[in-house]
């Protein structure tokens, strides 16, 4: 179709002479299609959030569980590494008493820094090369 047709002007016309025609938006009508696939659209998304909620829940008592069960043996765990630890320092008090045997005025066990605090090794082993 030619311009002159669509803008009911026949012949050739000057572009001054034509009378203005703007498109619009397109008409949205909610009809009944639209609408129904609105609310399923709507209804799986509900059904979804719902479903990840209940699995939050369910989620979040599992943990609780766990944490629980930790918080339960923590007791026997620390008193098992601190049966390790009395083991390990009385071979570690041992050795240096036969390494120092010699030297005067070396007294076993007694700290060699002036802090006056104890603080256990930060490593699992008190001397890996005194086994």
């Amino acid at each position: 179709m030619t311009e002159a047709v669509v803008r009911n002007k026949p012949g050739m016309a000057s572009v001054k002479d034509m009378p203005l025609l703007q498109d619009g938006p397109p008409r949205w009508v909610c009809s009944g299609t639209r609408s129904r696939h609105f609310l399923a659209a709507f209804g799986a998304f509900s059904y979804g959030m719902y479903q990840v909620g209940q699995g939050n829940k369910i989620r979040r008592a599992l943990k609780e569980e766990k944490y629980a069960a930790r918080r339960a043996i923590l007791p026997i765990l620390q008193a098992e590494e601190d049966e390790r630890f009395v083991k390990e320092w009385r071979k570690y008090l041992e050795e240096e008493a036969r390494i120092m045997k010699d030297v005067p005025g070396w007294k076993v066990g007694e700290s060699v820094y002036n802090s006056g605090r104890w603080m256990p090794p930060a490593t699992g082993e008190l001397r890996p090369d005194v086994w």
